[in-house]
This record gives structure tokens, C-alpha cells and sequence, in this order.
């Protein structure tokens, strides 16, 4: 196939635990995907570029398109971190391809999710994005990273299992099968307490899936997290507008486990997402090619 600048794409998707990219053609769609580190640009810069063009070379091989020249690929990168327009111009500077365009990861994931339809996008992994899509404008609340905010996402249920933990052992409240299970696999509360000062926020999101399995369970303190991360995400819709029978997606590793803890008029129209931030950064590269050629 002859390849020009109009039609091969590639996109990036970067959080905070890891990135994922993709490769392919505005004919054929995506071609090849591959994995890669971290990709928030605010907690480490220069790494999260390095782990994001990775993969995106790891994608271009995958799909066969390594031999093309990066001056005439169209790309489009939603990363966590970069909040603002200043933030997405470096990262774009810093982008090798001959077309470039930078979002954060809101605007990918909820493309993702809700195609072009509109609807409502609770995305929850190590980071937060509660979001309203309309028209294809969006609107969204929250997400302003781990150091403020995140809540309800897996570093904040990691983080404040921790809390609990520390709680517990002061005599403050009681424990629980989850905080002695953790407690347990820290290695006591001084192994913890160096470990939380020195974890990026991908390292307590691996604690989600302890107050989440807990929770199911019935553990008192995994059922306190979940349900206090709920009232979050039950704030933040309301705020957006949300009514009874608006189209729902609930998204990214923690999301969907949200679902049990929302009133029930919040999920009657819970829909599966169609795709993911990765489908979302795709159709953006695909959306800036066309309008290019």
C-alpha cells in the first residue's frame, strides 16, 4: 500500500500506570498496537515522552508501517497531565511526527467511550474523568491529578486504604480483612509508611484491587471507600446535569466497579463503552488527517 501523510495515523494513549499505542491508516483503521511505561506528562516529563513514542514505534512495526517516515505520519496523544494549552504545546513540541496534536486524556476517553453520541463517561483508573458529551463538546469536572484531586479513582482508594490502615493501628477504628491483608503485604507499618512517602500515584492505584475485591465481600472498610468514592461520582454528575435515562459509560479499570454503588436511576441507561481512550486518540488522528487532506 502507498502510504502518505493523509493516511497513516498513530495514536497514544498515557496514564499514570502505563501508556498504550496504536498504528494504522485512514483506510484500514488500526493495524497494530503495543504497550509501554508510564505516560503522564506531569509526573515525569521526559519519561512519559520516551515510554509514549515507544510504543507508538512499537505500534508502526506491529502494523507494518515502520519503514514510513515520521514526517509523514498524523498523530494524536491524550496523556494524563497536561491540563492546560501550554502544557499540550510541549508535549506536541516534543512529538517526532509531521502532523501532531495533544489532549489530555479526558477528551480521548470520553471520545472513546461515547463515539460521537451524547452521554455521560465516569472513567476511573489510577486517575479520575467524570464527563458530559454533548454535540461532541465537552464538558467535564474533577481530574486535576493525584496531588488534589483523583478522587474516587484507584490511587485515591490506594492512598486512603493506607489512611485507614494507619487509623486502625493508632487505635482510631477498628481493622478489617483488607487493611490486615495490606498491612500484611507492606510488611508491617513502617515498611508502609516508606513506601507511601516515596509511591507515585500508579503505585497506589495497584492497592485498588484489595478495597474493590474486599468491598465485594462485605469488608466494612472497602464498602466505606466505595461508597465515599460514589457520593464523589454522584456529585459530579449531578453538577454536569445529569437526568434519569442519560446515556451512561463507566470506564477504565475501576470504573465499571462503581456501578453497585450508584443509585439505581443513575444506571438505568448504563451503556458498555464502545471503545476505549486509545479508539478515542485514533478517531482524533483520523478526524485532524481528514480535515488536512
Amino acid at each position: 500500500m502507498k502510504t502518505t501523510q493523509q493516511s497513516v495515523l498513530v495514536a497514544a494513549d498515557g496514564g499514570g500506570t502505563g501508556c498504550r499505542a496504536c498504528a494504522g491508516t485512514i483506510e484500514a483503521g488500526i493495524l497494530g498496537q503495543a504497550e509501554g511505561g508510564p505516560g503522564n506528562v506531569h509526573s515525569n516529563f521526559e519519561n512519559a515522552i520516551r515510554n509514549l513514542t515507544g510504543a507508538v514505534t512499537e505500534a508502526l512495526q506491529q502494523a507494518d508501517l515502520g519503514h514510513v517516515p515520521l514526517d509523514q505520519i498524523t498523530a494524536h496523544f491524550g496523556v494524563a497531565g497536561a491540563h492546560s494549552d501550554v502544557e499540550m504545546e510541549a508535549v506536541r513540541a516534543a512529538l517526532p511526527y509531521g502532523r501532531s496534536s495533544v489532549t489530555g486524556d479526558r477528551a480521548t476517553s470520553v471520545r472513546g467511550a461515547l463515539g460521537d453520541t451524547d452521554g455521560y463517561v465516569v472513567a476511573l483508573g489510577t486517575g479520575t474523568i467524570v464527563a458530559r458529551q454533548k454535540a461532541l463538546g465537552l464538558h467535564t469536572v474533577g481530574g486535576w491529578g493525584f496531588d488534589i484531586s483523583d478522587q474516587a479513582s484507584g490511587s485515591w482508594l490506594g492512598r486512603h486504604l493506607l489512611e485507614q490502615i494507619v487509623m486502625a493501628e493508632d487505635g482510631l477504628r477498628a481493622h478489617s480483612p483488607l487493611t490486615e491483608k495490606v498491612l500484611s503485604d507492606q510488611g508491617g507499618l513502617i515498611d508502609m509508611i516508606y513506601f507511601a512517602s516515596s509511591a507515585a500515584p500508579g503505585d497506589f492505584a495497584k492497592l485498588a484491587r484489595d478495597v474493590i475485591e474486599h468491598a465485594a465481600q462485605g469488608d466494612a472498610v472497602g464498602q466505606e471507600l466505595m461508597k465515599k468514592g460514589a457520593d464523589y461520582i454522584i456529585h459530579c454528575l449531578r453538577t454536569l446535569g445529569f437526568q434519569t435515562g442519560d446515556q451512561l459509560a463507566l470506564a477504565g479499570g475501576v470504573g465499571p466497579h462503581y456501578r453497585n454503588y450508584l443509585p439505581a436511576e443513575m444506571v438505568e441507561n448504563v451503556i458498555k463503552p464502545r471503545g476505549t481512550a486509545l479508539d478515542g486518540a485514533f478517531a482524533m488522528a483520523w478526524q485532524t488527517a481528514l480535515a488536512n487532506t
